[in-house]
């Protein structure tokens, strides 16, 4: 008894489609989404490394971002003071309280360091003792400029009072750079 297999056409198409379909399935699985999602797990860990690298390079930020503006609130009045021009009358009004008397030369501009300008001033007072001169000093980092006191300070006594000179440099910034701190430092 041999029994005929009989296949209609319908169902020979059907199963060559099928066939077909089931190779490009295997072509398209292992020849395009197996290597392209190795690819893809490689970037993503690649993409989890360089996010952790960019959340410690913004944590770093945050942190220098914050003693910046710190250090920016605590020495507001330093900052502050390189933007005011000096003054050798009000200088003198500020300060007189410290000596029996007090006389500054005219300013002179000596040198550009950078952005600031320096300016060189030539005092000469009489003080009652050299603890009215360290009061001074310690008046002057205060005051409304930044002022370096330059050594040699000389002091010779003269009966009851103390003569001492000395030179002091007042150093602001250029005019050139003002507007352009001044600007950074109203953010």
């Amino acid at each position: 008894m041999k029994s005929k297999i009989t296949i209609s056409r319908q169902s020979l198409y059907i199963l060559v489609l099928s066939v077909f379909l089931l190779l490009f399935v295997f072509i398209f699985a292992f020849g395009f989404l197996i290597p392209e999602g190795k690819e893809y797990r490689l970037k993503r860990v690649e993409l989890k490394k360089e996010n952790l690298e960019l959340k410690k390079y913004e944590d770093f930020r945050d942190r220098v971002l914050e003693q910046f503006n710190e250090l920016k609130s605590e020495n507001k009045h330093i900052i502050s003071a390189f933007d005011r021009s000096f003054d050798p009358k009000r200088f003198v009004k500020v300060h007189k309280s410290h000596f029996s008397s007090l006389t500054l030369e005219k300013s002179v501009q000596v040198e550009d360091e950078g952005k600031f300008s320096v300016y060189e001033v030539n005092t000469s007072s009489h003080i009652g003792s050299p603890t009215s001169f360290y009061d001074f000093l310690d008046a002057v980092n205060k005051s409304d400029w930044i002022v370096g006191v330059n050594f040699p300070i000389h002091f010779k006594r003269e009966g009851e009072m103390i003569r001492s000179s000395f030179t002091i440099k007042v150093y602001g910034v250029s005019k050139d750079s003002n507007s352009t701190t001044s600007s950074s430092l109203q953010e």
